[in-house]
């Protein structure tokens, strides 16, 4: 049946998704060779019809679905999932069995951060802005790599010549990478988790960075930060980026990024150093930052200017730049 005159029949959502991630591949694939990077992603749910997140890792895809629940009632994402996968191996060529699919539901609060769900999944090398990092795209929904803090992992490596440097909630290490690489005079790194620890050596091992001057430390943030209060070290750069929620048996208690962020802010100000930086990040998208918690402080957001450019979708993170009033100042 033809169609009206100077109307247009709608377009097929799944030639719409192949045309998508063919242009978007074919710009991102240029703009990342220029800004030094092997993994950068080419598609963030630009399609309605099509919420998928398509990270290329190398000649690796990570592909990530994020099912909407009309097509979970209906029974219909394995159909689509075979649909993207078929497209995703085609266009960009690589193979299924280097493709590798996850699904990102909605979790209640107190699900473990990182939790595992695969063994033994190959782990490779990727680079970015001149560093390298191990990445491992089967064994956990994350990679290793938060590739949506690049922009501000370059500031970090851009300010820390010089300084004493605290990465807290750090997973795998990649801003002190950073850090150290920008010439920090020592870095301390903090994580509950050994397993991110030793990844997080391993990456500065890479890098030909692991040395005394950089400290791994295992240890439930929030109380560790306030023993810090006791001891001379000041930092002049820190980095938090708490997860939204934490609970584990290492833990005393759990942790709530809304709830407890005063707490935090109020520990971090402690061992600042006069002048010194702070970087403060969050994914808990309903955040609201306390007034009073950064009372005297100079706080700067930057998103979503802290996003990087093949992150389309801005509902990412939230981050801000925070300084400390300099000595004999209120």
């Amino acid at each position: 049946m033809a169609t009206p005159q100077g109307k247009h029949a709608p377009q097929n959502p799944a030639g719409m998704f192949e045309n998508r991630l063919r242009k978007n591949a074919r710009h991102f694939r240029k703009w990342a060779h220029s800004h030094r990077l092997t993994c950068f992603r080419v598609y963030d749910r630009d399609i309605p019809e099509y919420p998928y997140a398509v990270d290329l890792y190398g000649e690796r895809v990570h592909l990530v679905e994020y099912p909407r629940r009309r097509a979970l009632q209906a029974g219909s994402v394995e159909t689509q999932r075979a649909e993207v996968l078929a497209t995703v191996a085609a266009v960009l060529e690589v193979p299924p069995e280097r493709i590798h699919v996850k699904t990102h539901t909605p979790q209640p609060w107190g699900r473990k951060q990182y939790e595992k769900m695969g063994q033994g999944s190959e782990r490779f090398v990727v680079e970015e802005q001149g560093l390298k990092f191990w990445v491992n795209l089967g064994d956990y929904l994350d990679t290793g790599l938060f590739m949506d803090h690049r922009l501000t992992r370059a500031r970090v490596r851009e300010e820390a010549k010089g300084k004493r440097f605290l990465n807290l909630f750090a997973y795998t290490g990649a801003f002190t990478v950073y850090a150290a690489a920008g010439g920090a005079k020592s870095t301390v790194t903090v994580d509950l988790s050994s397993n991110y620890l030793d990844w997080a050596e391993e990456n500065l091992v890479l890098n030909g960075l692991a040395d005394s001057r950089h400290a791994l430390v295992r240890a439930d943030v929030l109380p560790w930060l306030e023993a810090q209060r006791e001891e001379p070290d000041r930092y002049e750069l820190i980095v938090c980026d708490p997860p939204s929620f934490s609970t584990s048996k290492r833990m005393s208690g759990s942790f709530n990024v809304q709830r407890d962020h005063p707490r935090l802010l109020a520990a971090l100000r402690a061992v600042l150093e006069p002048g010194g930086v702070l970087y403060f990040s969050t994914n808990f998208l309903g955040f609201e930052l306390d007034d009073d918690a950064t009372r005297g402080l100079e706080v700067e957001e930057l998103t979503p200017a802290s996003l990087p450019e093949d992150f389309q979708r801005k509902e990412i993170h939230r981050c801000w730049r925070m300084v400390a009033p300099r000595a004999g100042r209120p």
